[in-house]
């Protein structure tokens, strides 16, 4: 087999690198900077092996060291090598006319969402109202996975078991948190509904709707959501915006080539996980 095969296995692992990613998966899950002695002793790693990993992924931009805490955090070299990947796939340049239309016709800030990890979400472009107040986001951004409406939409469909979500549930910060069984009920039903929304919970002052991109296997690694001040919309503008953000999702994923929600990889329709408890509207907050 030749070398510059890419199919083949790998026999010979460069274990300087191997150490070097497992250092920047460890840190991108973290909520909070953390120490050399931390991370080789979490790692396994030999601490003076670990120190010199970390200084060369500061050095690149990958990491960020802080002098006065002596912790290490991801750097915006990730941001930079992400946005490459993203350009390359052009999967944003597909989405971004739908995202506008959205924003545009519910003055609503909407943004696409690509699941780096298990426990993380980052922004991978928006779309904006041109109204002179509206929620202001970044790309680059990142928010924990399970959060708010994105959240229950990718705990709906990340092929997690119950007992996994509730251990990343408790790690979730909510300015006014729903129990776990709230929670999980809202899970359910973004899982037959296609969509979920959240208002008030992760932040008192704002609503969102976000609906996933699901695969072939019926499994999310992006989604669609839409943020505004819960004021601002009422009832029925919030069940057209959730329809409407549910439908932009399907469109992508047949666009991508995979499936949309309720369809099988050969277009035939499924049967919705359990019957809608209220088909069309939108899941409590």
């Amino acid at each position: 087999m030749s070398q510059n095969d890419d199919s083949q296995e790998l026999s010979k692992p460069v274990n300087a690198l191997a150490r070097g990613i497992a250092i920047i998966r460890y840190l991108e899950a973290r909520d909070e900077p953390v120490g050399v002695v931390q991370i080789a002793r979490d790692l396994g790693i030999n601490a003076s092996t670990c120190f010199n990993l970390l200084r060369t992924l500061a050095h690149e931009r990958l990491l960020v060291f802080d002098p006065a805490t002596k912790k290490y955090a991801p750097g915006l070299g990730l941001l930079e090598l992400a946005r490459g990947v993203l350009k390359q796939s052009g999967y944003v340049r597909l989405v971004h006319p739908r995202l506008e239309r959205i924003a545009d016709q519910y003055s609503v800030t909407v943004m696409l969402w690509h699941l780096v990890s298990p426990s993380r979400a980052l922004l991978v472009d928006l779309a904006e109202s041109p109204t002179p107040v509206r929620v202001h986001m970044s790309v680059g951004q990142r928010l924990p996975s399970l959060i708010g409406a994105l959240g229950r939409c990718f705990a709906a469909h990340l092929g997690l078991p119950k007992e996994r979500v509730q251990m990343m549930f408790k790690e979730l910060r909510w300015q006014n948190p729903p129990t776990f069984k709230q929670y999980w009920s809202e899970v359910e039903q973004a899982r037959r509904e296609g969509f979920a929304v959240d208002v008030g919970r992760y932040n008192k002052n704002f609503t969102t709707v976000a609906a996933p991109i699901l695969g072939p296997d019926g499994l999310a690694t992006m989604a669609i959501s839409a943020i505004t001040f819960s004021n601002d919309l009422d009832q029925a503008r919030l069940s057209r915006l959730a329809s409407d953000l549910r439908g932009a999702a399907d469109e992508v994923s047949r666009a991508l080539g995979r499936h949309s929600y309720g369809e099988d990889s050969d277009g035939t329709k499924l049967k919705p996980i359990g019957a809608p408890s209220r088909k069309g509207r939108p899941a409590s907050p």
